[in-house]
């Protein structure tokens, strides 16, 4: 799909109503891999997307915040026919909430999994005490100082500490796209966007929202408690929130089974049964 310059890689599969799967930064399309088939199999028709910059989509943007990659999304949404419930990590849970702010005709529900939706303050105390987030925290500053492809496969590492089984196929996936300057330069670039704009929006979400944090995700000294702040600024009774214990920041990866078990009674709320064909 064509966007100004740009172009967006998508797969397409299923019958039924629309979900959107976008992934987070520094990574593909392939990170939803165990997450697609179900879907389809439940009778949903499945975007899985490369955010701009990524996988197979173009580089040369001329930005990549949240709200660069919301528009995205909705643009792929009228482009495919919605509504859709878009499910979206990471960076792209922030560009979710954005979507879902700003297009509510098109956005029919959200699923946040570990997503950066809010403005972060440093907790430098918490940090030195978490040997988890500590070790997170180093391998992306390397990233973030010198592109250094060593500290973000340092980074996965502890962020997936539960492996999938292909998972060393997947590692060299990822280390190949990265080791393409103009890809490393996209995920240092995203790195040091700010989620202020995805906080902005989240009082203007009208439809539901569904938080999945992982208690072992590096990225937050608590992740539930992040979890919870986002819940806390979204208008009362549309969000939920679960946390799911052991997991990492990439829970589509570690524990596909139970996203899909929280995931799928979400999505037969959040969009019409008398579409669905499951």
């Amino acid at each position: 799909m064509s966007i100004g310059d740009g172009t967006i890689a998508y797969d397409i599969s299923g019958v039924g109503p629309l979900v959107v799967l976008a992934h987070g930064m520094g990574d593909s399309r392939h990170s939803y891999r165990f997450i697609v088939p179900e879907l389809v199999a439940a009778g949903y028709r499945v975007a899985n997307v490369d955010i701009r910059g990524c996988g197979d989509s173009s580089v040369g943007w001329k930005s990549y915040e949240r709200t660069d990659i919301a528009g995205d999304v909705v643009a792929l949404v009228r482009h495919l026919g919605g509504p859709a419930v878009v499910v979206g990590q990471s960076i792209s849970g922030g560009a979710a909430t954005i979507a879902a702010a700003d297009a509510p005709e098109d956005i029919a529900g959200v699923v946040e999994l570990a997503p950066f939706t809010r403005k972060q303050s440093f907790d430098l105390v918490g940090i030195l005490r978490n040997k988890r987030v500590r070790q997170g925290t180093t391998q992306l500053a390397k990233v973030m100082m010198s592109g250094s492809l060593k500290g973000w496969m340092g980074y996965l590492d502890v962020a997936i500490p539960a492996k999938p089984a292909d998972w060393s196929d997947d590692r060299a996936r990822i280390e190949t796209a990265l080791s393409r300057p103009e890809r490393m330069a996209v995920l240092r670039t995203m790195l040091k966007t700010s989620p202020a704009d995805a906080g902005a929006k989240l009082a203007g979400v009208r439809c539901p929202a569904l938080i999945v944090e992982g208690s072992a995700d590096p990225d937050w000294v608590d992740p539930g408690a992040e979890g919870s702040k986002i819940i806390v600024d979204l208008p009362g009774g549309i969000g939920e929130l679960v946390v799911i214990d052991g997991a990492g920041h990439y829970l589509h990866r570690e524990v596909p089974a139970k996203v899909l078990a929280v995931v799928l009674p979400f999505l037969r709320r959040s969009l019409a049964p008398s579409t669905n064909n499951a």
